[in-house]
């Protein structure tokens, strides 16, 4: 198999009776498609002075941020779209999560690394095709956002859930990379134009659950991306 019949296959084991039809959503974070730094507003943590941590900080050299959610707009699904789904992915956490903060210890730029999920929304309504700032997150509340049905969609769990179990952690958790890494991670958002109003997740539900349920009913897809660093010795 060539890799054009390759990707053919792909796609049409993603989108299904849709593959011929997919599309590309033109996706905006902050108004802009193309790679930019994201605001220190819409990050769970930033950086702080050497020596002007409060006592039992984390990460070292970091503190809470305001995590308010990134105002985002993606352009309308083709024909048919009846509701968009999106997800936020940090590309670039180390695998070695005893690595993070971790006293005396840099972590390389080429360090293995592995994908951690920040922002999980389904079901968002066929009319709606921007979301404000701050609009599915603004603070931080202990355990995250309840995993309730918004006007704006339904909020499933993000990453957080997984190893901090002090709540739901539903909605947008922001960036709060390692401030001894030295690679500026990548945070991708992508928005998918689903030909139903309902992908039926519920409670709980992950990236990984909602991808599944979207097998076959993507219309169309688009990506953003945007950076975010808390070491200011990190590069891309």
């Amino acid at each position: 198999m060539n890799k054009m019949t390759l990707g053919a296959a792909v796609l049409a084991a993603w989108c299904g009776p849709h593959a011929m039809a997919a599309e590309s959503l033109h996706v905006t974070i902050g108004g802009t498609a193309t790679a930019h730094a994201l605001p220190a507003a819409n990050a769970s943590c930033v950086a702080v002075p050497s020596g002007a941590l409060p006592p039992g900080a984390a990460p070292a050299g970091a503190a809470p941020g305001p995590n308010r959610s990134p105002a985002l707009a993606w352009s309308a699904g083709p024909a048919g779209t009846r509701s968009y789904a999106l997800t936020m992915v940090d590309l670039d956490v180390p695998a070695d999560l005893t690595l993070i903060g971790k006293a005396g210890t840099t972590i390389a730029r080429d360090a293995p690394r592995r994908d951690f999920v920040h922002w999980v929304l389904a079901d968002i309504p066929q009319g709606i095709t921007s979301l404000a700032e701050g609009a599915d997150g603004d603070g931080q509340p202990a355990g995250g956002e309840p995993l309730t049905r918004t006007p704006h969609g339904l909020r499933g769990q993000n990453g957080f859930a997984a190893f901090l179990e002090d709540g739901p952690h539903g909605g947008y958790l922001g960036p709060c990379p390692p401030s001894n890494d030295l690679r500026v991670h990548r945070y991708r958002i992508t928005v998918y134009a689903l030909d139903t109003e309902r992908l039926g997740v519920k409670g709980a539900f992950t990236r990984a659950d909602l991808l599944a349920a979207a097998q076959g009913r993507v219309l169309a897809s688009g990506t953003a991306e945007v950076d975010y660093a808390v070491n200011p010795a990190a590069k891309p």
